[in-house]
């Protein structure tokens, strides 16, 4: 296994296909002598592991070695041989620059057309060329190879889009965590432990218990690490039974339909929907007073159609001329006549000044709906987000989805998510967090949850900080790398205000699971986090694995491993290659997965199931009988 990048989810990932997954890894990464993001808390995942630095070092490695860092900046050709990548089983390309990571993944396919890509792209549309490329180029160099194993060779993922709808679901008390598998809807909803002597509701199945405390279960930073009191994944009817006072992570409803996005019962007051009438251009003086010219023209037209006996449309036409001063003066004409005249003369003048003012305010209304928009006053019950860089771009765009009321706080303006909060008329205040009085201007003091998404955890924490110490009440969602550091927050904060809501959430930790699974030739359908630990969703063929074909759904079920939820009826040669997109509206391309399935059930080799499972388990899974893919 190859991994190339240049931040912490590279680490991340290749720690975890060390670790976890038990494989060799060849990590590529810049070594330029300064501390890295977050390297005063970075996780001692590597430092434990014996690397080799510089390409002197580079030749074959030692049947011992467990990880072995390559330094290098950029992932040309010589460095991806160097790394082995034409005997290499996958292939990993997690660099921020998608540039980068694509012009990696060409050069990758021409040195091995079987190899396994996975590519972290922000951008999706390029993504979905870019998987369509890299097969064709594939196919191209073997023809030989099975499209059906080619359909999993290049996977492009994104670990903004990975951690958003967990993000914005620890922000929002009662949103659920989706997973979505060939059009069917998986939705794991948390609950709050119940009574004394009573065991939580499981649902469809119990995913997880959560960490064993009464005051904040939902809230406590559990790891891998919590030991018995910590979360519990996949637990067995009997741990759950035992686990009375204690949270739950239960698989809540499954439909073969998009449910529609409710709105939460926490909707902000203040912030009205984004509309333009026509009205909304101007002041309310103005609209006032465009109203009296219209009736006083109205008024005019009315007279002069009564004193004369013309037609009214005849009538309102020479009202209008002398409005503008155009009609010829009404020298021989009646009193009558020529009364109005001066009167339409009079409101022609008072026309021109209020026409004026209507232009200059039409002009600074559309200036300003192009330009950001301030926090209106009355708003309450709103999110506050901390950073719109990619994490907070993607989080905004998922929270305004749910139909969330939002308030942006960015230091940089030319931030990659200021655009698009600009796009989606979002409030958004331009200042250092850290700054008096940033966090005031965004209404803090009225907000519900606080999403901390900097890059900075000490930025993160401060902001955190100064948030309890205006509304101690306030839900905090906070951006943690490391996962000693986040635990030691918590604690801080729990023990500072035991009534509130402290969750910490480290994107790397979201993403890396993923990442990993998909290096491993499986297709990752989703990703649930469960505190501090993650839960994921894969497609798995039953063929070749012992512990699942020839057993029940009741035998094959490993308390704290894994669990088959699901069961593709399609045929083998029918079945779609991809579960995670949405089959579309094609007859042939209808939701096959089942979850009511009965526990004595067999599972047979040509069965192809959903399985959750966590990460160790789904590694462990994988190690026995793995089926071919195209690395091998």
């Amino acid at each position: 296994m190859i991994v190339c990048g240049d931040d912490g989810l590279a680490r991340r990932l290749a720690a975890e296909l060390r670790d976890v997954y038990r494989e060799r890894v060849t990590l590529v990464a810049p070594a330029t002598g300064e501390p890295e993001p977050s390297a005063a808390r970075r996780p001692g995942l590597l430092g434990r592991v014996p690397v080799a630095r510089g390409r002197s070092q580079a030749g074959p490695r030692p049947a011992d070695d467990a990880l072995r860092l390559l330094d290098a900046v950029e992932p040309d050709e010589e460095v991806l041989a160097t790394a082995g990548v034409a005997d290499a089983a996958a292939l990993a390309l997690v660099y921020e620059d998608d540039e980068r990571n694509v012009r990696a993944a060409l050069v990758a396919r021409r040195l091995n057309p079987r190899l396994r890509l996975v590519i972290r792209l922000y951008n999706r549309k390029l993504g979905q060329h870019l998987e369509e490329l890299l097969d064709q180029a594939a196919l191209v160099a073997e023809p030989g190879i099975d499209l059906r194993e080619l359909d999993s060779s290049t996977t492009v993922l994104s670990d903004a889009d990975t951690a958003a709808p967990a993000l914005a679901a620890s922000a929002i008390v009662g949103t659920s965590k989706v997973i979505q598998a060939d059009g069917l809807i998986l939705r794991a909803v948390e609950r709050q432990p119940p009574g004394r002597g009573e065991v939580a509701d499981p649902g469809l199945c119990t995913l997880a218990l959560l960490s064993a405390t009464t005051n904040d279960p939902t809230g406590t930073e559990g790891s891998e690490l919590s030991g018995a009191r910590g979360p519990q994944l996949l637990p067995d009817d009997r741990a759950v039974t035992a686990a009375t006072g204690r949270g739950i992570v239960a698989l809540e409803a499954v439909a073969h339909e998009r449910p529609a996005h409710e709105r939460p019962a926490h909707r902000g007051r203040g912030l009205a929907p984004v509309s333009f009438p026509l009205s909304s251009l101007f002041s309310r003086r103005l609209n006032w007073s465009l109203a009296g010219i219209v009736a006083a023209v109205a008024a005019l037209a009315i007279g002069a159609w009564v004193t004369t006996g013309d037609h009214p449309l005849h009538a309102a036409y020479i009202t209008l001329l002398d409005l503008f001063a155009i009609n010829d003066p009404a020298v021989e004409e009646p009193p009558e006549r020529k009364v109005l005249q001066i009167l339409a003369g009079f409101v022609g003048l008072l026309l021109l000044p209020v026409l004026v003012a209507a232009a200059l305010e039409g002009l600074g209304a559309f200036r300003t709906a192009t330009a950001l928009r301030r926090p209106p006053r009355r708003l309450s019950g709103h999110v506050v987000l901390l950073g719109l860089g990619k994490i907070g771009a993607r989080l905004l765009a998922r929270l305004r989805e749910l139909d969330i009321p939002v308030v942006c706080v960015e230091s940089d303006p030319e931030a990659r998510g200021v655009a698009l909060a600009r796009r989606l008329h979002v409030p958004v205040v331009i200042g250092d967090v850290t700054d008096e009085g940033v966090l005031e201007a965004a209404h803090i003091h009225r907000a519900h949850s606080l999403l901390a998404m900097t890059s900075s955890d000490i930025t993160n924490l401060e902001a955190a900080l100064y948030a309890r110490s205006v509304k101690p009440e306030v839900r905090v969602v906070m951006r943690l790398y490391d996962d000693d550091f986040a635990t030691a927050v918590y604690r801080t904060l729990r023990a500072a205000h035991p009534s509130a809501l402290t969750r910490s959430r480290s994107v790397t930790h979201l993403a890396a699971p993923a990442f990993a699974g998909a290096m491993m030739g499986r297709q990752i359908l989703g990703a649930i986090p469960v505190e501090r630990r993650v839960l994921l969703f894969a497609a798995v063929d039953v063929a070749g694995h012992p512990e699942l074909e020839g057993r029940t759904i009741t035998e094959s079920f490993r308390p704290g491993a894994w669990r088959v939820i699901a069961l593709d009826t399609a045929a083998p040669d029918d079945r779609r290659p991809d579960l995670a997109t949405d089959p579309g509206d094609d007859a042939a391309q209808t939701p096959v997965l089942v979850w009511d399935l009965h526990p004595g059930y067999v599972l047979k080799p040509q069965d192809r199931v959903v399985l959750a499972a966590t990460r160790r388990g789904l590694a462990q899974l994988l190690g026995r009988g793995r089926v071919r893919t195209p690395g091998g």
